[in-house]
């Protein structure tokens, strides 16, 4: 599962980040980009000692000072059946190709297989003159 598709997913739902100088902060995810640069709404920061708190209505947190995020337990496995089921549609998809199909340019294979750049005789060199 990638990073970026479990947060998009939890857009909307409460989570908490810790940056990697142990501040955290507990708020609803708003927005997030390519970056991890994330927004949250209705924050409570807590310092890196514990000691100190503040509520914020919004703040916005750059993604390379983030060293982890936490969303409830319930989102992952929501997005893990999500990307599963996503990946046998793929696999039904790509199963029914291929089936019957010329391979390429020279069509069938073998001798005389049908092979498209020699009109209607399906040899090769040797074949009949004048045809």
């Amino acid at each position: 599962m990638l990073p970026l598709t479990l947060l998009n997913a939890a857009q909307n739902k409460p989570m908490l980040v810790e940056l990697k100088n142990g501040e955290t902060f507990n708020g609803h995810l708003i927005a997030c980009d390519n970056f991890m640069n994330l927004t949250l709404r209705d924050v409570y920061q807590t310092s890196a000692s514990g000691e100190q708190f503040w509520k914020l209505p919004e703040c916005y947190i750059r993604g390379s000072t983030v060293k982890y995020c936490r969303v409830a337990d319930a989102l992952i496995d929501s997005v893990r059946e999500a990307e599963e089921l996503a990946r046998k549609q793929r696999q039904s998809q790509n199963s029914n190709h291929g089936h019957g199909a010329q391979r390429g340019r020279g069509g069938g294979r073998g001798r005389g297989g049908g092979g498209g750049d020699r009109g209607d005789r399906g040899r090769g060199r040797g074949g009949r003159r004048g045809a």
